[in-house]
C-alpha cells in the first residue's frame, strides 16, 4: 500500500495492470493480463513534478516535458532532446504517449487535405485541412463514429465506438497545423469541431483539448478562432454558457420546424426547437457570443420561401448569423442539393429580414472530405 508524501509520485512510477486487453491493429495476442503504461499526457504538471521528485530528478524537468508535449507536440520521447538519455529512458520505461498517427492522406483538386488518423487502440477517425483565400482551417473529430444518426450525414451511419481523449483531439490539430505549414507555408488560422461525432456528448475531453490548444503553455491559439458545432443538446449548450466558454458555437439546424427537423435529425425529438432557443439564449447571455446556424439546403425539402420564413423567425429568437451550406451527396437518393436559383431566393429573403447570411461552398468533395461526408471510405478499418 502506498503511504505518505511519496504516494502520488510512486503511483506514477508503477506500471498499471489491466485485466482487459485493448486490441490494436498491430498488437500481439494477450488473452489474460496486459501491462499498460499510463499515458504521460494525462498527467498534470504537478503530477509530473511529483514523479520526477520521486525518481530523484529535478522538479524543473516537469516544465521541460510539459513544453515538449503541448507546445512542441512531441510524438516520442526521443524528440525531447534537452533531456538526458537517462531521463528519456526513465520516461519510456514508465509511460506511453499514444500519439495519433496518419494512416493515409488524400489531396483534393482544391488543395483540401483529408487524413485518416489511426488511434493507439486501432480505430480510424478523419480530420481535414481546408485552405481558402482568407483562412486555413482544421476540421477535427471528437468521437469514433457517432450515435445521432442524422440522415444526411455519412458519419451518422457509423456506430459510435468511443469518445476521443483530449490528447487525441489535440493531436489532430497539431498534425493539421504542421501540414498547413509544410504544404502551403501558411499558419493554421481556424479550428472547427465539425468532424466525426457530437462534441457535446464528449464534453470534458472537448473542453480540455481546447484548453491545451489555446493555453500559452500549449499551442497558444485564440479561442475566438475555434468553433464547436453541435446537433443540439440543450442541457449541454446551457452548460457551455454556465462555464462561460470563450470559443464560438454553431448549431446544425437544417430545418426550423420540429416536424422536418425530427425527420432528418432524431436528436430533435428530445431537444425540440423551443428548448434549443432557450438554451442558446442562455449561452448568449452568459458569453456574449452570437451563435451560428448551419443550414444545409436540400432540394424540395427545406429550400422554399416558407422554409426561409421559418428560419428567419427562429433566427429572430436567438442572436445569430446563418451559414447556408450546399448538400454533399453520401450516396443516399433521399436528398439532393438544391439549385443556385433557389439558394439566391433563399438568401435574398433572409437578408431582406435583416439577417446576416453566408453561403458556404463545399471543399474537398472529390475526396469525400466535404461537410457530412466523413465515413472512412478510403481506409479499411
Amino acid at each position: 500500500m502506498l503511504t505518505g508524501t511519496t504516494r502520488s509520485a510512486d503511483r506514477m512510477r508503477f506500471i498499471l495492470v489491466s485485466g482487459l486487453m485493448q486490441r490494436t491493429n498491430n498488437s500481439s495476442s494477450c488473452p489474460y493480463l496486459c501491462i499498460v503504461k499510463p499515458n504521460l499526457r494525462h498527467l498534470s504538471i504537478e503530477e509530473l513534478k511529483n514523479f520526477f521528485s520521486g525518481a530523484g530528478e529535478k522538479p524543473f524537468r516537469a516544465k521541460q516535458v510539459y513544453e515538449w508535449l503541448w507546445q512542441k507536440s512531441a510524438r516520442s520521447f526521443d524528440e525531447m532532446t534537452n533531456l538526458s538519455k537517462s531521463t528519456r529512458q526513465l520516461l519510456e520505461e514508465n509511460f506511453s504517449l499514444n500519439p495519433v498517427a496518419v494512416e493515409k492522406s488524400q489531396v483534393s483538386s482544391d488543395r483540401t487535405i483529408k487524413n485518416a488518423f489511426r488511434l493507439f487502440d486501432g480505430p480510424i477517425i478523419e480530420g481535414v485541412l481546408i485552405p481558402t483565400a482568407t483562412r486555413m482551417t482544421a476540421c477535427v473529430s471528437s468521437q469514433v463514429g457517432c450515435s445521432l444518426s442524422c440522415k444526411f450525414c455519412a458519419t451518422g451511419k457509423l456506430d459510435r465506438i468511443r469518445n476521443l481523449h483530449f490528447d487525441e483531439i489535440y493531436d489532430q490539430v497539431a498534425i493539421l497545423k504542421a501540414q498547413a505549414e509544410q504544404n502551403y507555408g501558411i499558419p493554421l488560422s481556424n479550428i472547427v469541431y465539425m468532424g466525426m461525432g457530437e462534441p457535446l456528448l464528449n464534453y470534458s475531453n472537448v473542453i480540455k483539448s481546447i484548453e491545451h490548444i489555446t493555453s500559452p503553455e500549449g499551442l497558444g491559439m485564440s479561442p475566438q478562432r475555434i468553433t464547436v458545432s453541435t446537433a443540439g443538446i440543450a442541457k449541454m449548450i446551457r452548460k457551455l454558457g454556465d462555464d462561460k466558454v470563450k470559443f464560438n458555437l454553431a448549431l446544425s439546424l437544417h430545418a426550423a420546424n420540429d416536424k422536418k427537423r425530427s425527420h432528418i435529425m432524431p436528436i430533435n425529438e428530445s431537444n425540440e426547437l423551443d428548448a434549443l432557443a432557450e438554451a442558446l439564449n442562455h449561452f448568449y447571455e452568459q458569453t456574449g457570443t452570437r451563435v451560428t446556424f448551419e443550414y444545409i439546403v436540400f432540394k424540395d425539402f427545406n429550400d422554399s420561401l416558407i422554409d426561409a420564413s421559418e428560419l428567419a423567425d427562429f433566427a429572430k429568437r436567438v442572436p445569430a448569423k446563418i451559414n447556408l451550406i450546399e448538400y454533399n451527396s453520401i450516396g443516399d437518393s433521399e436528398f439532393q442539393n438544391t439549385t443556385s436559383a433557389r439558394i439566391d431566393q433563399f438568401v435574398g429573403f433572409l437578408e431582406n429580414r435583416g439577417l446576416i447570411v453566408n453561403v458556404r461552398r463545399s471543399r474537398g468533395k472529390d475526396i469525400d472530405a466535404a461537410c457530412g461526408q466523413l465515413a472512412n471510405k478510403s481506409v479499411a478499418v
